[in-house]
């Protein structure tokens, strides 16, 4: 099997993994639990839209932050207190990657890495591509080494070096945490008084649940231990 990293942009017909450590992939494998679907919107007005006639709960940030009249932020700690049929969210840059994927497309983060790993070995047919949202189309360290922790458990699999270099940056467990705390992303959430979801994003598998992006929808699938 072989195994790519790209960032802002998916090549892969076969299975990809979409990666926003803070905060949209984490935020969306929690919302899993509580929401039958969620449906990733790029424009906030299109997003409030479908949350009237979907009568759903609203969520999304621009620039980390909440967005005026919506129920909730991108928070992974505060979506947990809500629960209903669907979801409708919009953010910065993971509802805005999901749109360009043609392949069959999963979502990861540090809280599922080992549950979506297994499920893209077991539906890929050659080639796993992981792809870092990362911040309005620049690298973002958090998404390389959450990208690295997924890596980590994909079983006898061929490694571009991009993909090789996530691997290895990802083993020491005190320097990715130095590393994520110390990012450009972190600080902008911290200034937002968000720190509680910078801590909950670097939490490792504590969801076995893959969310599955499908024709403009997201479902769950949870993945048997």
């Amino acid at each position: 099997m072989k195994v790519s990293l790209s960032l802002d942009k998916s090549y892969s017909e076969d299975v990809a993994i979409m990666v926003d450590v803070l905060r949209a992939s984490t935020t969306m494998t929690v919302a899993m639990e509580n929401f039958s679907q969620i449906i990733p919107i790029k424009s906030i007005g299109e997003a409030e839209k479908l949350a009237d006639q979907y009568d759903a709960v609203l969520a999304g940030e621009r620039r980390g932050a909440a967005i005026e009249g919506f129920d909730v932020g991108n928070s992974p700690v505060e979506i947990s207190n809500f629960n209903g049929k669907v979801l409708v969210i919009t953010t910065s840059n993971g509802t805005r990657i999901l749109e360009g994927m043609k392949a069959e497309v999963l979502i990861g983060s540090f809280v599922n890495a080992n549950a979506v790993a297994k499920k893209a070995m077991d539906i890929a047919d050659n080639h796993i591509e992981i792809v870092m949202a990362g911040v309005d189309g620049r690298f973002a360290i958090e998404d390389f080494l959450g990208a690295g922790e997924i890596i980590r458990n994909l079983i006898d699999c061929n490694l571009d070096e991009m993909a090789l270099a996530a691997h290895m940056s990802s083993c020491n467990h005190n320097m990715v945490h130095d590393a994520i705390i110390n990012s450009r992303s972190a600080h902008r959430l911290v200034e937002l008084g968000l720190s509680n979801d910078v801590d909950f994003c670097m939490r490792r598998n504590i969801y076995d649940i893959v969310p599955v992006y499908q024709n403009g929808s997201i479902d769950g699938i949870k993945i048997l231990k």
